[in-house]
């Protein structure tokens, strides 16, 4: 078994039925993506559009990409056609920009909107009075199915902090989920939690788990 595999099990063995594992393969090599296809994953995680082009042009089709960093709105239309989902959809401009690339080949594609509920300023997303204000003034998207919520935790070692930050992105979803003309289903999409926090983030109500260095290593190492 190797060490990919073995990573993978362990994760495996902590995630309840219930939660998706988003392995995250950003500055991994394709191999390293195809052993933990082989463990029967299928959902990865990138960050750039032109590391994720390569990798989608090389590997099995049945792999559902997520996008999960920083997207900007000239590299839509590069990931439209193909990406299963985007979690990372910080402003108004950018779903606007995903629907209008997205009705282009008609094609509904899902989204995540990001928010920011860490204390580091650095981080990006809609504040929470954002969300709310554009919850009651959003304009119709025919071509994005608007899923749910992702957020990252402040980076700290408080554990306590990490509980806040996720209750808080878990709240603003259960506002979101009442008013349903936001959301296009019943079913809300919380993605939240990386290879430090994850356990905490479950604990919270995380339906999606961004894990990549606990089961690649650091980037561009050898696990």
């Amino acid at each position: 078994m190797s060490t990919i595999s073995q990573h993978i099990a362990s994760i495996r063995a902590t995630i309840p039925d219930g939660v998706t594992l988003v392995c995250v393969s950003k500055f991994h090599p394709v191999e390293a993506i195809m052993e933990a296809y082989a463990c029967g994953e299928r959902d990865f995680g990138e960050s750039r559009v032109q590391e994720l082009l390569p990798k989608y042009e090389a590997l099995p089709k049945d792999i559902r990409w997520h996008f999960i960093g920083h997207l900007q709105t000239n590299k839509v239309k590069q990931i439209v056609p193909f990406v299963h989902m985007i979690h990372s959809v910080d402003s108004v401009r950018l779903l606007e920009t995903i629907n209008r690339e997205a009705e282009k080949i008609q094609r509904r594609v899902k989204v995540l909107l990001e928010v920011h509920v860490a204390k580091e300023e650095t981080k990006s997303g809609f504040t929470p009075e954002e969300l709310l204000t554009f919850n009651a003034q959003h304009s119709t998207f025919n071509y994005v199915e608007i899923c749910g919520l992702m957020g990252m935790a402040t980076n700290t070692d408080d554990e306590q902090e990490w509980r806040r930050c996720f209750r808080e992105i878990k709240n603003l979803g259960k506002q979101l989920l009442n008013h349903s003309e936001l959301l296009n289903n019943s079913e809300l999409n919380i993605s939240m939690g990386m290879s430090d926090d994850y356990l905490v983030a479950i604990e919270e109500g995380s339906t999606m788990v961004r894990i990549g260095s606990t089961i690649f290593g650091s980037r561009g190492s050898t696990p």
